[in-house]
């Protein structure tokens, strides 16, 4: 079941960025614009499926492949997919409060930073590979340094790596302090 969800999200971030490819007007109609988002409320969740280009999807759903299916193993069902959509829309706005005033923000990173953040706080010591590095680092290292790095690249919304990386520590934190238990959680 934990993979079915990343693939899923996987596979509608896929067919989003071939529609914003085919018609270039969903990117403004799906994309949360922080001039107009009060009278388009659902571009905070929509926002979570467009990519501005081939490599910023492919950046998110490898990431999103391999710490959300380590995590969704960890805390099962309707926890992962709080974690991934509360920390996207609290992500997106961190970005409405922090970001340019009439910018278009697009991309899951917020989430996939939420879904880091929440494995970080449970397996902060997990070693990963990150290219080009040719040996493993804890998580934790990892996700700080990428934060720290994609925060001074040009047009990268630093604002929603941050709030979803909170929104993550947060769920994780609850989750270490009281594992997954089937018997006690309606899902």
């Amino acid at each position: 079941m934990s993979v079915v969800s990343i693939f899923v999200l996987i596979s509608i971030n896929v067919v989003v960025y071939f529609a914003t490819l085919v018609n270039g007007q969903l990117i403004y109609d799906l994309g949360l614009q922080t001039a107009t988002w009060t009278e388009q409320p659902w571009t905070l969740v929509t926002n979570l499926f467009v990519h501005g280009g081939l490599w910023h999807l492919f950046a998110n759903m490898i990431t999103l492949f391999f710490f959300g299916t380590y995590l969704s193993s960890l805390i099962k069902g309707a926890r992962f997919w709080l974690v991934y959509f509360i920390g996207g829309i609290v992500g997106n706005l961190f970005f409405v409060l922090l970001g340019s005033e009439n910018a278009i923000v697009i991309g899951a990173s917020g989430a996939v930073f939420a879904v880091a953040g929440s494995l970080t706080v449970l397996r902060p010591n997990l070693r990963v590979y990150i290219f080009p590095l040719p040996a493993p680092i804890p998580l934790w290292v990892a996700i700080a340094g990428s934060f720290v790095i994609l925060s001074f690249l040009p047009n990268v919304a630093w604002q929603a790596h941050l709030g979803g990386f909170i929104v993550g520590a947060v769920a994780g934190g609850f989750f270490r302090r009281r594992p997954y238990k089937r018997s006690r959680l309606p899902w």
